[in-house]
């Protein structure tokens, strides 16, 4: 196959991204977009494989072992997995981009390592440049995407952890990977020895390794939306890096989409909390040594669900506001019967998606996308806002930080000035939670002492459940 028809082919998948992306946008074309983009992909896969000088002995191993593992997981892996899940993708995509960055260096070297970056010239340093700019962003990306997929599992805790001196150990980190990348690509002029060269990128590798361990390390769970987001965009730069290295536009052009794509996210995932991306990842939110807020006065006050059906029953108006606890649970085909029956009794229903709802982003959509609640029914926060204090029922199903007052009433709070869903402004609040504990970032909600709320403790399906049980026999 000649490279012009290869190019073409590439330049159609390319457009069949920007497509594909571009419906991703809407529910309603998601999975149009979803297909369009992957014809693409498998467009520029197969006309790549069908280049020549490629073993297919190996791409064949690398499919059959890739492919089942990738089944396995597909098929293990729980909705409530579904973040780490994605981290791990992440991270994976880093590693690759490292990968084929070292394999370019030792396929130089292989050819004539001292002959090749003596030269100095525009392209050698060109390539030096991309070779080092795939194996450090790749490096950090693989490694903070572990460290994200640790705390989002519980395996490493969800807290923050600061250590002592931890922007100074970070800031030589990346003092050293400054040095030794200029030292690698400026190499033949300092007329820098073969193994030298060598002990200078492995360098460049160990610290990219290192710092996207200690970057992501002070970062608490309930930021892991944004770091999610940034990751993503970190693993697309870092193809983006890989394509210019071995000289492939549709890699260029697909990691350069996901970077800018998931750089947008991050923006909008830091709007939603109104913090800055430094404040994200610097300020240690989550910390067992952070403020924490005002003491919370008052006592949670528990309900029954024959309580709570009473009051739904007469409701002529209820919003549904789904969090984490709701993915554990796996309650959402539940709480659509629940909506559903109260529909069918005259009230209507709503549900308030947060941005940062559940630990990624579009989490709660995701969800309730699943158990096929109407598109038209999902409002976002901007929206639901102005017509909660008109609301007869809020039901805060397993969300903490999303819907916490102290964000506009508390300047004491870590989470002051963050945009929330107003449910304390409903007329009656009923809070769904297994236990009396505070949220994944370690706060107390006030919501829950406030006099017009309700606990209905219990696993969040269990108790929609009953709930449902209720309105059926009505």
């Amino acid at each position: 196959m000649s490279p012009s028809l290869i190019n073409f082919v590439y330049i159609v998948a390319s457009i069949l991204f920007v497509l594909g992306i571009k419906m991703l946008g809407s529910a309603k074309t998601a999975r149009k977009g979803n297909l369009i983009s992957s014809v693409g992909m498998l467009m520029a896969v197969v006309v790549t494989l069908l280049y020549k000088g490629l073993d297919f002995k190996y791409i064949v191993v690398g499919l059959i072992i890739g492919g089942a593992i990738g089944l396995v997981a597909a098929k293990r892996v729980k909705m409530t997995a579904m973040p780490e899940m994605v981290a791990l993708f992440n991270g994976f995509g880093g590693l690759a981009s490292l990968l084929v960055g070292w394999a370019e260096y030792e396929k130089i070297r292989g050819q004539g390592f001292l002959e090749y970056f003596t030269r100095q010239d525009a392209p050698v340093i060109f390539t030096s440049t991309v070779i080092v700019l795939a194996v450090l962003i790749g490096g950090i990306t693989f490694t903070g995407s572990i460290q994200a997929w640790g705390k989002l599992s519980g395996k490493l805790g969800s807290r923050a952890v600061i250590i002592p001196a931890q922007r100074l150990i970070n800031g030589a980190i990346v003092g050293g990977i400054v040095l030794l990348s200029l030292l690698f690509i400026f190499s033949g002029n300092l007329e820098l020895s073969s193994g030298t060269q060598l002990a200078i990128f492995l360098g460049v590798v160990l610290l990219s390794l290192a710092l996207g361990v200690l970057g992501v390390l002070p970062i608490g769970g309930g930021d892991m939306p944004v770091v999610i987001a940034l990751l993503n965009s970190f693993s697309g730069l870092a193809a983006a890096a890989a394509g210019f290295v071995i000289l492939n536009n549709v890699l260029i052009v697909a990691g350069c989409l996901v970077g800018c794509s998931g750089l947008i996210l991050t923006i909008i995932m830091c709007k939603a909390m109104n913090r800055s991306l430094t404040n994200v990842l610097f300020s240690g939110f989550g910390s067992s040594t952070q403020k924490t807020g005002a003491e919370v006065k008052g006592e949670m006050k528990a309900a029954s669900v024959e309580d709570a059906y009473y009051v739904l029953e007469a409701a002529s108006s209820v919003v549904i506001i789904p969090g984490y606890g709701m993915a554990v649970a796996q309650a959402q085909h539940v709480v659509k019967e629940l909506g559903e029956l109260l529909e069918a009794n005259g009230c209507e229903v709503k549900y308030a998606i947060h941005p940062v709802a559940g630990r990624m982003p579009g989490h709660m959509n995701v969800l309730l996308a699943e158990a096929d609640v109407p598109y038209e029914q999902l409002v976002e926060m901007d929206d639901i806002n102005p017509t909660m204090p008109s609301v007869d029922v809020a039901i805060v199903i397993g969300a903490n930080d999303v819907v916490n007052p102290a964000a506009a009433d508390d300047e004491a709070s870590p989470i002051y000035g963050m945009p929330i869903i107003n449910a304390h402004l409903a007329k009656t609040v009923y809070a769904l939670k297994r236990g009396q504990g505070a949220g994944f970032s370690g706060l107390i909600n006030q919501l829950y002492f406030l006099e017009k709320t309700r606990m209905l403790y219990g696993d969040a399906k269990a108790t929609v459940s009953a709930l449902v049980g209720q309105l059926k026999e009505d």
